[in-house]
């Protein structure tokens, strides 16, 4: 999928950032464009507009349960995918706070889940870290071994957002129920693309993550699961999510979701043969490189590699000009310039790091042509730095 590269290259540039965020599905635009003109009004109403808009709301959320293969009365639509993050975390808590106040997370969660932690261990909570292995995955058992009786919640990605490693989110998941722990699943990367495993207590995920709108998160909070909100109570989505639906948003982030399940048996192998090009390519092309992440179980569209001797930042400006927008580091706190914290916790290169994402529809030809380009672009960057390889 290709956009016109504003750095003025004269060629268009190749999306490579789905990650991030993807672009808007065409299923989505064509349901926001006909919900902004009949769900506008309040569905909390009771006169024939508000009617409409709640019965598009309803529709919303049986097509994202469907999609999630849950029961339409437990989901709920939030304004972002942190939101529903920090509404599950710490609602979790706060649900079963007679329990205890121990909170067990992964090394590699993604930065929303470890700021909720950290608001929890201000409160006066605790939490436990469990690390992960050099693909960073963690270890079924090393998580059980964190789980205690005053064990109030535990939290494991459904997949990692920076490397693509699949976590054993099943396995896990059996170990918290037999333990009476419900397990929270940030599935942002994985829903829409690939199987989120069974056996979780409650989900978040991100509407734009899957080429829905920005500003629609999901939270799913399974039947019998104590859940009791952090914020101040309202009326709206179940009391779960306070201030006014963005029913607009919510039936183009189902139209989405739904339509990328019915792609993904085409297209999630397609993007995963174009991956696998990538993770064989790169280090037979490019000296000292090291390709992170488990490269069987892991999400289909998705590569990080690290460079030695090249800064991310400088590389990734570089592509740019070449025309590839990709990403480096840590994907939400990529600006701080400090070190990707999965990285650290995999114990592998934290710098020169290059996350590659590709797009539904991306084109192979643009793969070939990032294979091309970058070599030459890693070592121009070296020799500007005075550093020669073979």
């Amino acid at each position: 999928m290709a956009h016109r590269n504003a750095s003025g290259t004269g060629f268009d540039a190749a999306y490579f950032d789905a990650a991030s965020t993807e672009p808007l599905h065409p299923a989505a635009r064509e349901a926001l464009l006909g919900a902004l003109d009949a769900g506008w009004a309040d569905p909390a109403r009771l006169y024939g507009a508000a009617r409409g808009a709640r019965v598009l709301l309803d529709g919303a959320r049986a097509q994202a349960a469907g999609a999630l293969g849950v029961r339409a009365d437990e989901v709920f639509f939030t304004t972002s995918g942190t939101q529903a993050v920090h509404l599950a975390v710490l609602g979790g808590l706060r649900g079963r706070r007679r329990a205890g106040r121990h909170l067990v997370v992964s090394a590699v969660e993604h930065s929303s889940v470890l700021h909720a932690a950290e608001a929890h261990e201000r409160e006066g909570g605790e939490v436990t870290t469990v690390g992960v292995d050099r693909q960073g995955r963690v270890d079924p058992e090393a998580f059980a071994a964190a789980l205690r009786p005053d064990t109030a919640l535990a939290c494991l990605q459904s997949a990692n957002h920076e490397v693509g490693t699949l976590q054993p989110v099943e396995e896990v998941a059996a170990t918290c129920r037999a333990a009476g722990v419900p397990l929270f699943v940030d599935a942002a990367q994985s829903a829409g693309r690939a199987e989120i495993p069974p056996g979780w207590s409650s989900l978040a995920a991100s509407a734009h993550k899957w080429g829905g709108p920005p500003g629609v998160g999901v939270l799913v909070i399974r039947k019998n699961t104590r859940w009791r909100s952090p914020l101040p109570e309202d009326e709206r989505e179940g009391r779960r999510v306070p201030g006014f639906e963005n029913v607009p948003g919510a039936v183009a982030a189902a139209a989405a979701l739904a339509a990328r399940r019915a792609e993904a048996a085409a297209e999630a192998p397609r993007l995963s043969a174009l991956i696998d090009r990538i993770r064989d390519r790169v280090p037979r092309l490019v000296p000292d490189v090291e390709v992170v992440g488990d490269p069987v179980r892991r999400l289909p569209h998705l590569v990080t590699f690290s460079c030695l001797y090249v800064a991310g930042e400088a590389l990734l400006t570089e592509l740019d000009r070449l025309g590839f927008a990709v990403s480096s580091g840590s994907s939400c706190t990529a600006d701080t310039l400090r070190p990707s914290h999965v990285l650290e916790a995999m114990g592998v290169i934290t710098h020169g790091n290059v996350r590659v994402s590709l797009p539904r529809g991306a084109d192979p030809a643009d793969v070939d042509r990032f294979l091309t380009v970058l070599p030459d672009a890693v070592a121009r960057l070296r020799r500007s730095a005075g550093v020669s390889t073979p």
